[in-house]
């Protein structure tokens, strides 16, 4: 018995071609090939702090994104919207199977739609992605996860067609309650590349059996399936309420791999308003005057 070298499909002998992709049976066909259902794509990042990523597509090729996240595209690139996960599994079923799948993605707090950009030309063309804030764009290879991902349901930014972008469920109370991310994360499912994005520095930490790292609920990024997620008090009240690290702590348990983000958007967020609520101004003309309102009075305004 023999199995095509492209698709895994099982060929008679005799046969001379594979029943389900066409291809000539070769003599080098053998073991079953598992096929890689998602798009390889090739991308380039650029930028330092503020960064987007270029994704070159070869002909009918196609990359699914978050709505709003596309920066340029070349004139032969096709932007379609779907419902879904953005995987193309739930294409030919019927509709209350897309809506099942594009209402999971509602669940985390997204869209019903997601966008695809398919290369409609003869060649090589490309379609860039912008994250919305500061950061750093991170490209992960699920095949090499076990293809499975838990995510922060804001983290995803785009993927090969072929990721299924879903929900997992924390069925602990403590992290539904208190892990800053509710009871439900974004799961990204595939043997594709996904690219994430993460406020600040990022670091990627390999965690042995057993062993625990403690957090912020806001910097944790992405984890991998066999990485048990939970959330701990800090400590004691007097810690809890004026050490300024919050009521809880998430504690990430190996095996597996984490990856931590150092301003998670909520912080920065919580800054800007703070300091607009304080009187913006004022609080920059500092120093005696400024506090006594000699600076405003000296000033153009």
């Amino acid at each position: 018995m023999t199995f095509c070298g492209d698709c895994g499909n099982q060929i008679q002998e005799g046969v001379k071609f594979c029943p389900a992709c066409g291809r000539p049976a070769q003599p080098g066909d053998g073991k079953p090939v598992r096929r890689k259902r998602a798009d390889e794509v090739e991308f380039k990042i650029y930028g330092g702090d503020l960064q987007f990523v270029e994704i070159m597509l070869d002909p009918g090729e196609t990359v699914v994104a978050e709505a709003g996240g596309m920066m340029y595209m070349d004139s032969a690139i096709r932007m379609d919207t779907i419902f879904g996960d953005g995987s193309g599994r739930d294409e030919g079923k019927g509709l209350m199977d897309k809506l099942v799948s594009a209402g999971k993605r509602v669940i985390t707090g997204e869209s019903l739609f997601m966008t695809s950009f398919t290369n409609g030309g003869r060649e090589k063309k490309c379609v860039s992605f912008a994250a919305p804030y500061p950061g750093h764009v991170i490209p992960l290879d699920l095949a090499e996860m076990g293809g499975t991902l838990i995510c922060q349901k804001d983290s995803f930014l785009c993927a090969a067609k072929g990721v299924s972008v879903g929900i997992a469920f924390q069925k602990k109370i403590g992290v539904g309650l208190f892990g800053g991310e509710g009871f439900i994360m974004q799961k990204l499912e595939g043997d594709g590349l996904v690219f994430m994005h993460a406020g600040g520095a990022i670091i990627k930490k390999e965690l042995a059996s057993g062993e625990t790292l403690k957090l912020d609920t806001g910097c944790l990024v992405a984890l991998t399936k066999t990485v048990n997620y939970d959330v701990q008090f800090s400590g004691d009240v007097k810690t809890a309420l004026f050490g300024g690290e919050g009521l809880v702590l998430a504690t990430l348990t190996g095996p597996g791999t984490v990856w931590l983000q150092s301003l998670p958007f909520s912080r920065m967020a919580d800054r800007i308003i703070s300091a607009g609520q304080k009187g913006g101004r004022g609080k920059e003309e500092s120093s005696i005057l400024g506090s006594k309102g000699i600076g405003t009075f000296f000033s153009n305004d």
